[in-house]
């Protein structure tokens, strides 16, 4: 019987890695690393030379797609294996990193009219220009009462869906207007090798403050902008579970990685999350320390409890089925 494999892809803050790993035994048979072309603009614009103000970090979303047609076939060239007996790849992301796209997904730093603008790029995790709107959004919502809010240990970051959000619209309310969506780089990245954009359960929990079924109510975004009151239609989509498949490889993203059309494509997660089945660590009551750039401590549970300065607690963050706490430096 032919060995078959699956490919890991890790997009992290300065390079994507991809990593071959054979099915019946997870041995591990080759990996290769791409570094972003672009890397993280914390400085100046790449297309522009235009400086950026403080606490900004921006990536090109096209510098993903170059990982996906440099590392994955160097990988697969490293382990020695034939293409053909791949079966699956799946990917994780840093996050909260943003991209406003077109509704083909295109993301607006790909069109010309945009390439010279700042807040058509990505928005990485650590882009913290926009902590006066988290303050705002966790203000609000001390004011309101809102239920989601100890959830998140009584307040939210900077880096996360809705502070990036509301910092869009107020000032480039252009493409905010103009944008079909606020995707998760970690589903971006799916949809291009997919073509479905699928929400993934992770994010849209610990990033865009989905709870009990239900992101923020508009009545709460309208609170904080009147022309914020539709923000939930920007970020919401059809949730797809971890460990799911989000669909299968199209024959595009077959040309740039070399693998077989119509293998499986997995549900997007998050750098930090994915450690936790790695681990082996996804019974209730096992935490798992992870500590790289950024430092985050997951665990599983049956139960939820607000624990106030958790990071979140997310049902099916981490595994579906348990509730998923996080917390850390995060």
């Amino acid at each position: 019987m032919t060995d078959k494999y699956v490919i890991g892809v890790d997009y992290g803050t300065l390079s994507g890695r991809a990593l071959v790993v054979r099915t019946s035994d997870g041995k591990e048979m080759g990996s290769a690393v791409f570094e972003y072309p672009n890397a993280v603009m914390d400085r100046v614009l790449n297309a522009s030379g235009a400086a950026l103000g403080p606490d900004w970090a921006l990536q090109d979303p096209s510098d993903y797609v170059e990982v996906l047609k440099h590392a994955v076939p160097e990988a697969v060239k490293i382990a020695g294996i034939n293409p053909s007996d791949v079966v699956g790849i799946a990917t994780d992301f840093t996050a909260c990193t943003m991209v406003p796209v077109f509704e083909d997904g295109t993301p607006f730093s790909a069109r010309d009219e945009y390439k010279k603008t700042p807040h058509a790029y990505v928005k990485l995790w650590k882009h913290h220009a926009a902590q006066p709107h988290a303050d705002r959004i966790n203000e609000m919502a001390r004011q309101r009462n809102e239920k989601w809010l100890p959830r998140y240990g009584g307040q939210i970051s900077s880096e996360w869906e809705l502070a990036k959000g509301l910092q869009l619209l107020e000032e480039a309310p252009d493409i905010y207007n103009a944008m079909y969506k606020w995707v998760e780089a970690a589903d971006w990245i799916i949809w291009q090798l997919c073509g479905k954009y699928v929400r993934n359960a992770c994010t849209a929990g610990y990033k865009g403050n989905l709870q009990d079924g239900a992101y923020p109510s508009k009545e709460y975004f309208k609170a904080l902008n009147p022309a914020f009151e539709n923000f939930g239609e920007k970020i919401s989509h059809t949730i797809g579970q971890l460990g799911d498949a989000a669909g299968t490889l199209t024959a595009e993203a077959s040309t740039w990685t070399g693998l077989p059309e119509g293998i499986a494509v997995a549900v997007g997660n998050v750098d930090a999350h994915v450690t936790a089945p790695a681990a082996k660590a996804t019974e209730p009551g096992q935490m798992v320390a992870i500590m790289g750039t950024s430092t985050c401590h997951v665990m599983n549970h049956d139960a939820i409890t607000e624990v106030p300065g958790m990071c979140g607690v997310v049902y099916g963050g981490i595994v579906s089925g348990l509730y998923g706490y996080e917390a850390g430096q995060s």
